[in-house]
């Protein structure tokens, strides 16, 4: 990972604190919007041109319903990540490493203070009862922010910028992500209803190439989706999107992964689609796709395609499944593995594994049957012939 320190990022300043608590006031209970905005900026007598009127209506909006400070970096082209360690320790990730934002939030009091608020935006508690949060903001960003006593700095804010990908399979190929000899292959495991998982690490592309293989679903055909927070946007006409929703500051109300996915099976799909596996709802997942509801999807973080077995374990563990269960399941229900990797800033399909039980009938592992580094000017390697034979056999165009 490469970081850069001092890069600017032409940030704009934050609106004066007297202006802020003028608009504040005039707009009362009003919706938060820019029409409003701008009627309270110019109630006051204010003669401003159009350019200053827009800017200072966008710096309102930001610190009124956005991430105060920190929304111009969230605007920036690009951007994945906005990390705050302190009042001027800012980065922010546009796909190529860490740079440091040239921003100072003044005092560790008042990243608190912007923490909190983010906190209350996002609907959740902050404070020293309750000195963690995650949570989901208005625009869609994930927010997980701490204060002390876990925080030594005052707090420390994380903002993921989630963006609907709307790529299709043939837009992955031409720009390097998926190796043109596998393009075939992709497109034949969705056309054949295989039960594909997408493996990966954090930021690799896993719900991109999601969206483009649900592009590939017949338009006849009713897809589902569960996610935490909305990221799958695919080309198709019948999609059916569910998100979960937390528990509010009394701690009721919340929706599950789990139970969305219960849900979703008396919804007739057609496909059923889990945005990320990161708990005991992985057993529903492995449940659906043994009884009838074939070509389903979901992605699931793991380093490397062979260490998915590993990682299905672990999370079945946490819904009570014993290991001898998870195998049974995992095996019977998942065809395929389709491993994402990021190398620098290119993001590609890295691998193809195929899912088995054990050599002694015990267990189940996914055999890597083949493999890529991402270089457009080299095919894909076929790394267990055995493995990909029967891929082909079973699957292939």
């Amino acid at each position: 990972m490469s970081v850069r320190a001092g890069v600017r990022l032409g940030v704009r300043p934050g609106l004066p604190e007297d202006l802020l608590d003028d608009v504040r006031g005039r707009l009362g209970t009003q919706p938060v919007d820019d029409a409003a905005i701008g009627a309270a900026l110019t109630a006051g007598g204010r003669v401003l041109g159009s350019d200053a009127l827009r800017e200072l209506t966008r710096s309102a909006r930001a610190e009124l319903a956005g991430a105060g400070p920190l929304q111009p970096l969230l605007d920036l082209p690009g951007v994945t990540d906005v990390l705050v360690n302190g009042p001027r320790d800012v980065w922010v990730d546009r796909g190529h490493g860490l740079e440091r934002a040239d921003l100072d939030l003044g005092t560790p009091a008042a990243v608190r203070a912007l923490a909190v608020r983010l906190a209350a935006l996002a609907g959740q508690r902050l404070d020293d009862a309750a000195p963690i949060c995650d949570g989901r903001l208005p625009g869609g960003e994930r927010l997980h922010a701490v204060v002390e006593p876990v925080a030594s700095a005052g707090a420390a804010v994380s903002l993921r910028v989630l963006r609907q990908s709307t790529l299709g399979l043939d837009a992955l190929v031409a720009g390097g992500a998926v190796s043109p000899g596998w393009e075939p292959l992709l497109r034949s495991l969705v056309a054949g209803r295989a039960n594909v998982l997408v493996s990966g690490g954090t930021g690799t592309g896993k719900t991109t190439l999601l969206a483009a293989l649900l592009g590939l679903v017949p338009p006849d055909e009713r897809v589902v989706t569960v996610e935490e927070a909305r990221e799958l946007a695919p080309v198709h006409p019948h999609v059916v999107p569910l998100v979960t929703r937390r528990a509010n500051v009394e701690g009721a109300g919340a929706v599950s992964l789990s139970d969305l996915v219960r849900a979703a099976l008396r919804m007739r799909p057609d496909r059923m689609v889990v945005g990320e596996c990161r708990g005991a709802e992985v057993r529903e997942v492995l449940l659906a796709m043994n009884t009838g509801h074939d070509g389903g999807l979901a992605t699931v973080h793991a380093n490397a395609v062979e260490h998915v077995p590993a990682r299905l374990e672990a999370l079945a563990a946490l819904a009570g499944m014993p290991r001898d269960a998870v195998a049974a399941q995992a095996a019977a229900a998942v065809d395929v593995v389709l491993h994402v990797r990021r190398l620098g800033g290119r993001r590609f399909v890295g691998a193809i594994g195929v899912v088995g039980r054990g050599p002694d009938g015990a267990g189940f592992h996914v055999e890597p049957a083949a493999w890529w580094d991402g270089d457009g000017a080299r095919p894909a390697e076929i790394r267990d012939a055995g493995a990909w034979e029967r891929l082909v056999r079973r699957w292939g165009p």
